[in-house]
């Protein structure tokens, strides 16, 4: 076992030690997580564990962040927005999935890594959107239909949650270029897909959630999924 490996390993068991002990993720979501987590280092590095560690931590503050003004207003996540493993699956899995891709095929790592990077975008632009959205948002709006809404809502979203999620996106984007590559375009790319899978999963929940078609871990893999493709297609522009 090489250096690095190890290292990672030590940071995997600490990050899932804490995670259980702080009670932000059950045992069997951090468990799940540190699968992932292991996946997208064999694929992209340190750099693909950062982006999912960052979007982690930023979800887990966007969640606690005014949490009792969330819980009077009926918006708060239960059991304090602890994550189950299917959540972290359908927020994570995709990356896992194309994080195999580049074992598999190596040559293929830059494309397939600014897929992972827009997978990240995406999931991270919709937990800030919707969990600071709801606290920050003046006026509210069912994405369909663009006349107000009832806030937190399935499909509903605000200018500020919105720009709030363009912010998450551009974080992820950045730990992308300082990671891998420096490179305009490859920074715009992975907002415009986050920003794009963010877009869809209102999309979504404005019709297929609301209609109880589809439930939100569905709609946030979804999503995810929707960011990948995003980025591919306009890699290949």
């Amino acid at each position: 076992m090489h250096f690095h490996d190890i290292v990672i390993l030590i940071v995997i068991i600490t990050g899932v030690l804490l995670s259980i002990i702080f009670k932000k993720l059950t045992i069997h979501a951090a468990l799940t997580g540190a699968i992932i987590a292991w996946f997208v280092f064999i694929g992209t590095g340190y750099t693909g564990v950062i982006m999912m560690t960052s979007f982690f931590i930023l979800g887990t503050a966007a969640t606690l962040w005014k949490i009792k003004a969330k819980q009077q207003l009926g918006l708060a996540e239960i059991n304090k927005g602890k994550r189950t493993a299917p959540q972290v699956i359908a927020n994570a899995g995709i990356a896992a999935l194309l994080s195999i891709i580049i074992w598999l095929y190596p040559l293929q790592k830059e494309l397939v890594s600014l897929m992972i990077a827009a997978v990240f975008s995406s999931a991270t632009a919709d937990t800030l959107s919707s969990e600071l959205g709801n606290i920050y948002g003046s006026k509210f709006y069912n994405i369909i239909t663009f006349k107000e809404d009832q806030r937190g809502l399935n499909g509903v979203v605000s200018i500020e949650g919105t720009l709030i999620g363009l912010a998450g996106s551009s974080i992820i984007a950045i730990i992308y270029a300082i990671g891998f590559d420096w490179t305009n375009k490859y920074i715009l790319l992975i907002i415009v897909a986050g920003t794009t899978g963010n877009l869809a999963d209102s999309l979504l929940g404005a019709t297929a959630e609301r209609k109880f078609l589809l439930g939100n871990n569905t709609v946030n893999f979804l999503n995810t999924f929707t960011a990948a493709i995003t980025a591919l297609l306009l890699y290949l522009l």
